[in-house]
C-alpha cells in the first residue's frame, strides 16, 4: 500500500466523519434555512468520501477518477462551510480542504 493511497483513504474517512458531524450540528442550529446549502453539501461530501474510501479499498479501476470528483466536492463543501462561523462548520471546512488535497495527490 503506497503513501498516497493511505493518505487519501485516511483523509476520506476523516472527512466523512467531519461532514456527518457538521450535518447533524447544522440541523440543530436555530436558523436551519440559512444552513440549507451547508447541510446539502455535507451530505454530498460524506457520500462521495464514503464511496471513494470504498473504491480505494476494492482497488476500483476508476479510483483516480472517483478521487478527482471527491476532491471537487470536498472543495465545494469547504467553501460553503467556511462561510459559517460555527465551530463545526470551520472544522469541516478545514478537513474538507485536506481531503481534497489528498484526493488530488492520489489522482495525479
Amino acid at each position: 500500500m503506497n503513501a498516497k493511497y493511505a493518505d487519501c483513504l485516511k483523509a476520506c474517512l476523516e472527512c466523512l466523519e467531519a461532514c456527518n458531524t457538521c450535518f447533524d450540528a447544522c440541523l440543530k442550529e436555530e436558523d436551519v434555512k440559512m444552513m440549507a446549502e451547508c447541510i446539502r453539501l455535507d451530505r454530498e461530501c460524506a457520500d462521495i468520501c464514503a464511496y471513494t474510501a470504498d473504491a480505494l479499498t476494492r482497488q476500483s479501476p476508476f479510483a483516480k477518477q472517483i478521487a478527482k470528483l471527491c476532491a471537487e466536492i470536498c472543495e465545494r463543501c469547504a467553501e460553503e462551510c467556511a462561510k459559517h462561523d460555527h465551530v463545526h462548520c470551520q472544522k469541516c471546512a478545514e478537513v474538507c480542504k485536506k481531503c481534497a488535497e489528498a484526493c488530488r495527490q492520489f489522482a495525479a
